[in-house]
């Protein structure tokens, strides 16, 4: 698996001046760009662009923490810098690595040249266009002018306890060295967003350098807005009666509870079926759209489909 970057601009929303100057001024903004944000997340957003500290987002998968980094990507008006973790996720694919191919080449060109002066081959070879920039080092890498970008270090928890330590003195100082080129320092700190899907704990040493907060699933009032605005050819009846069956399929002893993220993907397939009302047929033929594991579709199809639908 790799790790990618991706250096783009999510959907614009209407300009305004860079930084929200207030928390209604924010949530407004968030919601321009169609991310619904409760007042206590607009807080914790507020407060990390105010105080320049990381916000470690956790919560179940599908809830809107990656959306977060995106929404905030797009109402700064700069660049996301994604870092997907994983098991093995280690620091040349993370932070840099060096061309070694091209440096192959270069000392066969030292060689052909018969260059002798030692410390000119070592420049030559530990040039700046030969280093390869990862997320974290191109998080960091001083700005042409520009905002500073970004940064989502997402699903922190699938990476190993040794790349966590690695963070805590990025996360403190917003410098990398490397032996070949020195100390790169930011000029301005990214913003900076970690998500965790809390399948092992997050070490209490990062925490504290980091705000807050835990991200529910949101209520039905919530839910059914961010379908109408993201699903919009569903119909509104149809829409309303999606977010009622969700709700209460959250409240069923599933192994795995469908996210915004799966409401929103049903709410697209119905839509896709011409389907303008839930009926038992159209929910049992469509739950491997909610639910990803047999046994919670074994569990709900037909009499658990029936029930939840009479609800």
């Amino acid at each position: 698996m790799s790790t990618q970057t991706t250096d783009e601009r999510p959907r614009s929303i209407e300009p305004h001046s860079i930084e929200p100057h207030s928390i209604e001024d924010l949530e407004t903004r968030l919601e321009a760009g169609l991310y619904f944000a409760e007042r206590s997340l607009a807080t914790s957003i507020f407060l990390a662009l105010k105080l320049g500290k990381p916000l470690f987002l956790e919560g179940e998968a599908g809830v809107g923490k990656t959306e977060v980094a995106k929404a905030l990507a797009s109402l700064l008006d700069t660049r996301l810098i994604r870092l997907q973790c994983y098991e093995g996720l280690d620091i040349p694919t993370a932070v840099y690595e060096w061309d070694y191919s091209r440096q192959m080449l270069q000392i066969r060109l030292l060689e052909a040249t018969g260059v002798d002066d030692l410390e000119h081959a070592r420049r030559s070879l530990f040039a700046p266009d030969l280093l390869l920039k990862r997320p974290l080092l191109e998080a960091i890498e001083p700005s042409a002018g520009g905002p500073p970008p970004v940064l989502l270090i997402d699903e922190l928890d699938r990476a190993d306890e040794e790349f966590e330590a690695f963070l805590l003195e990025l996360l403190s100082d917003f410098q990398i060295t490397i032996p070949e080129l020195g100390t790169i320092r930011a000029e301005q700190p990214p913003v900076v967003i970690l998500t965790s899907n809390r399948t092992r704990e997050i070490h209490d040493a990062l925490r504290r350098r980091c705000l807050y907060h835990w991200i529910d699933y949101p209520d039905a009032d919530k839910e059914y807005r961010i379908v109408r605005s993201k699903a919009p050819d569903a119909a509104a009846e149809m829409s309303r009666q999606v977010v009622d069956f969700v709700q209460a399929l959250r409240r069923e002893d599933l192994y795995k509870r469908p996210g915004v993220a799966e409401t929103l993907d049903w709410a697209n397939a119905l839509s896709a079926l011409e389907a303008t009302a839930l009926t038992a047929d159209n929910v049992n033929a469509t739950l491997g759209v909610l639910l990803k594991y047999q046994d919670d579709i074994d569990q709900v199809r037909g009499h658990g489909v029936e029930r939840l639908l009479a609800g």
